[in-house]
């Protein structure tokens, strides 16, 4: 079999990834769901310490490498920090000079999240796929109804979606799952579903946006990676990731897409 060419850029090395993700054996699985992750961690890490953060192998991500088309790491190293390298000169290493001095004073950690919030929003901005973007605007804007759906960290972004929607006029229903009670039977032909959930996804959230599709509603997914499920589903997908304070993930990249979608949707449907 010939071996694929090497991705020419990071929205090759993605959709690469996405074409290949469900075919991947478990441990080559698991490199790839940490690399849809982390793709910002590449540039500035070994191999062995990308493999141990993804519970592999280095020979398992060497093979990895290998099968998206790479001589090897270093090859496809070379790629993230071409393309990442005059983005974010400073921001990483500012981050990881606060982590090594380990502080831990409140005022210390609140710098900490500020840094990281800083560098999700510079990530953000520089990376956000502005055909997606006009494309998910456009689809809520012609909505009859808008179902908006995110459970455990992604609910603070559902509730105040679904709080923006409401001062603007806009009709809109957020499920929330209170009580265990199913309400996807107000979803009408026409209407439109939000569906945001990060990894681990949850599961409540990719069964509403299932559904939706199957009885050929859109959906609008906020997620966080390429080999995301909700990505698979066909929906419009805006794709935002966090840089993350230890294990704790602020949600300052995601707010700032989810202000951005509510504000630009008001206004179309005011036009």
């Amino acid at each position: 079999m010939q071996k694929p060419a090497a991705p020419a850029s990071v929205d090759e090395f993605q959709e690469r990834l996405v074409q290949i993700a469900d075919t991947l054996p478990k441990r080559l699985r698991q490199c790839a769901d940490f690399v849809a992750h982390n793709t910002d961690k590449i540039a500035v890490s070994t191999v062995a310490e990308l493999a141990a953060a993804a519970g592999v192998q280095p020979s398992a991500f060497m093979r990895f490498c290998q099968l998206l088309g790479f001589t090897g790491f270093s090859d496809m190293q070379r790629l993230f920090r071409d393309s990442y390298g005059q983005r974010w000169p400073d921001y990483a290493t500012r981050l990881e000079n606060l982590r090594a001095a380990g502080s831990q004073s409140p005022s210390a950690l609140l710098a900490e999240f500020v840094e990281a919030g800083r560098l999700s929003l510079e990530r953000l901005a520089a990376t956000v796929d502005a055909q997606a973007l006009d494309a998910a605007v456009a689809t809520l804007a012609a909505a009859p109804t808008i179902h908006v759906v995110g459970m455990r960290r992604a609910f603070p972004v559902a509730i105040y979606l679904s709080y923006a929607f409401e001062k603007m006029d806009i009709p809109a229903n957020l499920h929330d799952g209170v009580g265990r009670l199913e309400r996807r039977h107000a979803i009408r032909p026409g209407d439109v579903v939000v569906a945001i959930s990060f990894a681990p996804y949850t599961q409540e959230t990719i069964d509403l946006a299932t559904y939706a599709r199957e009885r050929g509603n859109e959906v609008v997914a906020i997620t966080d990676a390429v080999t995301s499920p909700l990505r698979r589903l066909g929906a419009h997908t805006l794709h935002v990731s966090e840089v993350d304070v230890g294990s704790f993930r602020a949600l300052s990249a995601t707010l700032s897409l989810a202000i951005t979608l509510a504000v630009a949707v008001g206004a179309a449907r005011q036009a």
